[in-house]
């Protein structure tokens, strides 16, 4: 099904490895990316659970954009284990203008697709994304 206002479609798989990263956590984190060509949303990347942050961020492109989601656990103040799902556009300073256009433009209907966000982050250079951001924003 696309978009009507940027004729981006999501592929299955997205949602599928989204359910399996959500639910079974199978995975850290996901990285999709737009096929322009084909118009639709696609899992460019799985990471393992035992990959660290360090690996989700050096996965993204430095000049290319990218939505991503994170399973992020931490321990509580009250040292309670926890997790929480981050949604992150990538959107980094150097990419082309017509791809920053078309991620904005599909952000908020793939994010409807992938029912289980619980935080959202729009980063454009890694320091917007690292990891005190993230740690403070799970809190």
């Amino acid at each position: 099904m696309a978009n009507a206002a940027s004729g981006m479609a999501v592929h299955d798989d997205c949602k599928l490895k989204f359910l399996e990263l959500k639910a079974k956590r199978t995975y850290r984190y996901i990285v999709f990316k737009i096929e322009e060509k084909q118009k639709q949303v696609v899992v460019e990347k799985l990471g393992e659970p035992s990959q660290s942050y360090d690996d989700f961020t050096s996965s993204l492109p430095a000049d290319e954009c990218r939505y991503a989601v994170y399973d992020f656990d931490f321990v509580t103040a009250e040292n309670c284990q926890k997790s929480r799902i981050f949604f992150i556009a990538w959107s980094p300073d150097t990419s082309r203008v017509r791809s920053k256009m078309i991620y904005a433009s599909s952000k908020d209907r793939f994010k409807r697709e992938l029912d289980g966000i619980q935080i959202e982050l729009q980063a454009t250079d890694p320091t917007e994304m690292g990891l005190d951001v993230i740690r403070s924003r799970a809190n």
